[in-house]
């Protein structure tokens, strides 16, 4: 797989090294109740360490990348791509920077560029598309910053905090993408 470049960042290969800055978040609640119920419960090493397996052996359909410093290369999250169908020419993503320090920073929002640029341009494909939770403000507004447009929910779909929320479902195509570049 191709080093991706930003200004900052670079998208990388998944790495066995990786799995340290992963066991960092995967695990807290911060982190983890803004992405899937697949972090519903704690995850073990094993379970993080045949996950990176998984990634580095390119099975069942995902692919990705780690998110990390141009100069050093160390980890800062992940972007991945998921359910990539090529008749349709789609596929959806996912993000998570794992360290709550890093966020408001603009890595998510640098990636995710790269990532357009990559899967609009290299793979060829028409439509990218990704699911949010509505109360993540900060996600929800760094999505819509890089185009995205919402396109429905799906109403009370997440029990979460005592309560039922929303699961925001957002796309962006290929035409649409090329009306943000300058």
């Amino acid at each position: 797989m191709p080093y991706l470049y930003g200004a900052r960042i670079m998208l990388r290969e998944y790495r066995l090294q990786d799995v340290p800055y992963m066991r960092a978040w995967v695990n807290n609640p911060v982190i983890a109740h803004c992405l899937s119920d697949v972090f519903l419960y704690p995850h073990s090493l094993q379970e993080t360490e045949m996950f990176v397996q998984r990634v580095m052996d390119s099975e069942g359909g995902h692919r990705g990348f780690i998110i990390a410093h141009r100069d050093s290369e160390e980890y800062i999250g992940q972007i991945d791509l998921f359910e990539i169908d090529w008749k349709n020419r789609m596929a959806e993503m996912g993000i998570v920077i794992g360290n709550p320090a890093d966020h408001g920073r603009g890595y998510g929002r640098e990636a995710i560029g790269i990532l357009q640029q990559f899967v609009f341009h290299e793979l060829n494909l028409h439509r990218l598309q990704l699911e949010v939770h509505e109360d993540n403000a900060a996600a929800l507004a760094c999505y819509r910053h890089c185009g995205f447009r919402e396109e429905g929910r799906l109403r009370d779909r997440h029990y979460r905090k005592g309560r039922y929320t929303d699961l925001v479902l957002m796309s962006l195509l290929r035409h649409e993408y090329e009306q943000l570049l300058p």
